[in-house]
């Protein structure tokens, strides 16, 4: 048995995450979501969640801390105080910075172009950070004691620079920031047992593609280009399904005790990000 808090589980990931581990009745999955309504609708009309009651819908938004500490007060409630995982899955993905390099960017439009920037560390750094601040007294009592924080490939400084990755700028940079904070809440609570991982999920089809320009498009092209330079089977992205399976077989692999705390690892548990 064990007790899983996931955020962001209304749509792609990490409704894939809620699916796949309320599949085993043994679990307990807290799912925190800005809107509980549409998500328990949007649950009640899946036919592979149909019998399952082994989770519960809360509110919760990394940019409120009052609303965490208030998810935190409910999900004790529910667990008795304790839980094994905490999966950051909730973030900021803009589309601002999708297509463009940064210098471009930034010389157009650098308001626009900060303003967008502080968004991502607002969420996908700060409001990461408090989540984990948070939930850590729970995660402490807990028996699997393994925080897990959604990452991006994009955040290899090594794959952008040798494969001039320069999509995703903004969004990589708050990742990557992200990477470093998981790294620091592990060098502070190794002693501990508590796992800190960064996952790359992979390349995922979300369901936000349909909508670009042809010049987008174009972009888009060459940036899957690169991904098949890199990895020369690469086809097309992945299902969040097979994503999150991945991803699961690796955080029950890791453990603080074989030298896995803080690393930043793909989805195929290396770092081969696709």
């Amino acid at each position: 048995m064990a007790t899983y808090v996931v955020t962001g589980v209304s749509k792609g990931i990490g409704y894939a995450l809620l699916t796949e581990l309320t599949m085993y009745p043994e679990n307990t999955v807290i799912g925190l979501v800005r809107d509980t309504a549409t998500t328990l609708k949007k649950i009640s009309e899946d036919p592979q969640m149909k019998g399952r009651t082994n989770f519960h819908i809360i509110k919760g938004d990394l940019v409120d801390y009052g609303g965490l500490k208030k998810a935190v007060a409910d999900v004790s409630t529910i667990t008795g105080g304790a839980i094994d995982y905490l999966i950051g899955n909730a973030g900021y993905v803009s589309l601002y910075d999708a297509y463009d390099p940064i210098g471009d960017l930034n010389s157009a439009n650098p308001k626009e172009t900060a303003e967008d920037l502080r968004r991502g560390f607002e969420v996908n750094a700060i409001g990461q950070m408090n989540l984990i601040t948070l939930f850590l007294p729970l995660i402490l009592k807990g028996k699997a004691k393994k925080v897990i924080a959604i990452s991006s490939g994009m955040a290899d400084a090594d794959l952008v620079a040798k494969y001039e990755v320069y999509m995703g700028s903004l969004y990589s940079t708050s990742k990557a920031a992200l990477n470093m904070i998981i790294a620091k809440f592990h060098a502070q609570y190794k002693k501990d047992g508590v796992l800190f991982l960064s996952l790359s999920p992979g390349v995922v089809d979300v369901g936000k593609s349909g909508q670009e320009t042809p010049e987008q498009l174009e972009k888009m092209g060459a940036m899957f280009a690169r991904f098949q330079k890199y990895q020369p089977d690469f086809t097309g992205p992945i299902t969040p399904d097979v994503s999150v399976r991945c991803m699961k077989n690796v955080w029950e692999s890791k453990s603080v005790e074989n030298g896995d705390g803080g690393l930043f690892l793909s989805h195929l548990g290396t770092k081969q990000w696709i």
